[in-house]
């Protein structure tokens, strides 16, 4: 990483920077430009700790004021309430009680070490020193609501309901979590794993949805797998899949190299300080150049073994099964490595993480579980944040086969929530049922466990132009996935409006909502029920489905641009002094004149100027020079021409000649 690049990420000017490092541990001399990318991770993370340990102890921020504030706008400001913040809040909901977009408070958490993504909760203290450097006073919020409280950091919550005393320990089957860039063939590998073909029903070849599955080795022993999305618009189902996982596998292709989302999936990897294994797969191609790939790894910070590094790279083939043995035992080992973690208690109550949520046409609410703790039963009672969600009716393997019970590091669907969980929810089984508040299914059951629209803030509600969609999805996942997406389509005049959402089929009340908001349907692995495509046909409400993401997030990314007004690129060519008006035509005048600037070229749009003032405007649609027709005219040459126009042209007039091209204007899509 380029110094100047670091110090921008780091907020401070070069020299700064470089005067500071030695004080820091990094004695990097004063003429180095360039910085090892592990090195400069580290730097990230020593500069956050610093930045802390300069600050007041209790985490409240301090007041700012620019060099330029006068006394009394300095007042003002100390004299502004602080903002209450629970003990950890959304990234998104920070975003809103800052008033500032989410992208912004990303980055400036990134600047502090934090990566996080806008439906990721990050605690008190983190929260106090990034408003703080972006000028705002905070305090704790003293009094919490029930769900804050209960949802005060999911990370906490679990790691107190999984705490046990030693002696009741067992060990378990380690998860798993395959991570990459798209198209690396991280679900190829896990076919190869354990002999199916789920890649060939994933539309485009692209996993949309989280997926676990668990294996037994020839040896007996199990390793349960999370296959993640690899598409970008699928960050925060990817950083919850390295959650609940004890050991990563990083997939790099070998004849595509290290690429956006590989660099993005190990960064999430070290954020949750997995010990990880990089399967180099695709090494069946002719043009794999192992070397150039671990060249290009060691520049992200993970220095090969066979280099003198720590970073273990097995060469696989998903096609042919090369090496998926090796891989396999690296796994088992790297898990024996961390055993002492990989623990659970198989006798307790039932915990576990919610990998997916989704609705069945024919089953309702279906959900898929990893058991982390204790045993999942048949008619257990199934509770999610202190709420009672329902009790287990039936449970079946990732296979398919329905199974009485479920033990630590066991990944099951279960069929029996009244209401769909969220993604990333800590789902338990309560110890007394009858204590807790019954969860009640509704018309829109499954909208209120889809993700909810924050208020706009004030920079965002100055756009202009809005595109009103209605969003319907199979899975929770993808359905915050794409939403998160859209919040990604920066343009100060126009922006996604998301009417409604929620899972399943589209139905009548879709298309009726849509209407009423004069919004367009989009689905994604959904289709519209009969009924709803002719109310749509009727009412001309326009309903589109997509089985790609790159495709729905293409077509949206299409109609944002359409409703921005084109960008004209003008260029001036050359001036003529009118010396003869020859003919006067209904809508055109025969003239000739003088090149007295640049050049007259044809076709070309024509400003007639009297007295200095533009009058009108025509266009150029014959030319001619020494009688003879011609494209162009240059610089001091006399020639004839016939110019569109209803306006008169006389002796002396200029005409001003430039052309014009009207170019579709570009969303950019925010990191």
């Amino acid at each position: 990483m380029n110094i100047s690049e670091l110090a921008r990420k780091l907020n401070v000017p070069v020299t700064e920077l470089r005067e500071r490092l030695p004080g820091l541990g990094f004695d990097i001399g004063l003429r180095a430009i360039k910085v090892d990318d592990r090195v400069a991770q580290k730097i990230i993370q020593s500069w956050a700790e610093w930045k802390r340990a300069q600050r007041v102890p209790t985490g409240v921020g301090t007041e700012k004021q620019t060099p330029a504030a006068s006394g009394e706008e300095a007042k003002e400001e100390t004299a502004a309430p602080p903002i209450a913040l629970p003990s950890a809040i959304t990234v998104r909901d920070f975003a809103t009680a800052l008033g500032l977009p989410v992208t912004r408070v990303i980055q400036e958490l990134m600047k502090s070490g934090v990566l996080a993504a806008m439906n990721e909760r990050i605690d008190y203290d983190t929260a106090a020193i990034v408003a703080e450097d972006l000028g705002f006073r905070t305090e704790r919020r003293q009094k919490e609501s029930a769900d804050e409280s209960v949802e005060m950091s999911r990370g906490e919550r679990l790691a107190a309901l999984l705490a046990e005393s030693p002696e009741k320990l067992q060990p378990r089957a380690p998860v798993v979590v395959i991570m990459g860039h798209v198209d690396h063939g991280k679900t190829k590998l896990l076919d190869a794993i354990r002999e199916t073909d789920v890649a060939s029903g994933e539309a485009g070849g692209i996993t949309q949805h989280i997926g676990a599955y668990q294996v037994t080795q020839k040896k007996g022993k199990k390793i349960t797998f999370i296959d993640t999305p690899g598409h970008e618009a699928f960050t925060v189902m990817r950083s919850r899949g390295a959650r609940v996982a004890d050991v990563a596998v990083l997939v790099v292709a070998a004849d595509d190299g290290v690429q956006p989302q590989t660099v993005e999936a190990k960064n999430i990897i070290e954020a949750a300080k997995l010990p990880f294994v990089v399967a180099l797969n695709k090494m069946d191609k002719a043009d794999v150049n192992t070397d150039l790939v671990k060249r290009q790894l060691s520049d992200i910070g993970l220095l090969p073994e066979d280099w003198g590094g720590k970073t273990v790279i097995v060469p696989v083939s998903a096609k042919t099964g090369q090496g998926i043995p090796e891989l396999l035992d690296m796994i088992l080992l790297v898990a024996e490595v961390e055993k002492e973690s990989i623990m659970a208690n198989p006798e307790r109550r039932a915990v576990g993480t919610i990998i997916e949520s989704h609705m069945d046409k024919l089953s309702g609410v279906t959900t898929t579980v990893l058991v982390q703790a204790g045993t999942l039963h048949a008619n257990d009672h199934l509770a999610v944040a202190g709420k009672l969600y329902g009790r287990v009716r039936a449970m079946n393997d990732w296979n398919g086969k329905l199974v009485k019970e479920a033990g630590p590091g066991m990944p099951v669907r279960i069929l029996g929530c009244r209401v769909a969980p969220q993604v990333g929810d800590i789902l338990e089984v309560p110890e007394d049922p009858s204590a807790l508040e019954r969860i009640k299914p509704s018309v829109k059951g499954l909208e209120e466990a889809a993700p909810r629209p924050r208020p706009l803030t004030e920079e965002e509600a100055k756009v202009e132009k809005r595109l009103a969609v209605l969003l319907r999805a199979d899975v929770l996942g993808s359905l915050e996935a794409i939403v998160g997406s859209f919040e990604k389509f920066v343009h100060p005049e126009v922006a996604v409006d998301v009417v409604g959402r929620g899972l399943g089929n589209i139905t009548e009340a879709d298309v009726s909502q849509a209407e009423a908001s004069g919004a367009q349907v989009l689905g994604f692995h959904v289709q519209p029920m009969p009924q709803a495509a002719t109310l749509a046909a009727e009412r001309g409400v326009k309903i589109r489905v997509f089985e790609v993401i790159y495709d729905l997030l293409n077509a949206v990314r299409a109609d944002l641009e359409h409703l921005l007004p084109p960008e004209v690129l003008r260029a001036e060519l050359g001036k003529v002094k009118v010396k003869g008006v020859f003919r006067t035509e209904r809508r055109a005048m025969i003239v000739g004149g003088l090149v007295t600037e640049g050049k007259v070229l044809l076709p070309s749009r024509v400003r007639i100027i009297r007295n200095g003032e533009t009058v009108d405007q025509g266009a150029l649609s014959e030319l001619q020079v020494a009688k003879h027709a011609a494209t162009e005219a240059a610089f001091g040459q006399e020639c004839g021409l016939r110019v569109e126009t209803r306006t008169p042209i006389l002796l002396d007039d200029v005409l001003e000649f430039f052309t014009e091209e009207t170019k579709t204007r570009k969303i950019t899509f925010s990191v």
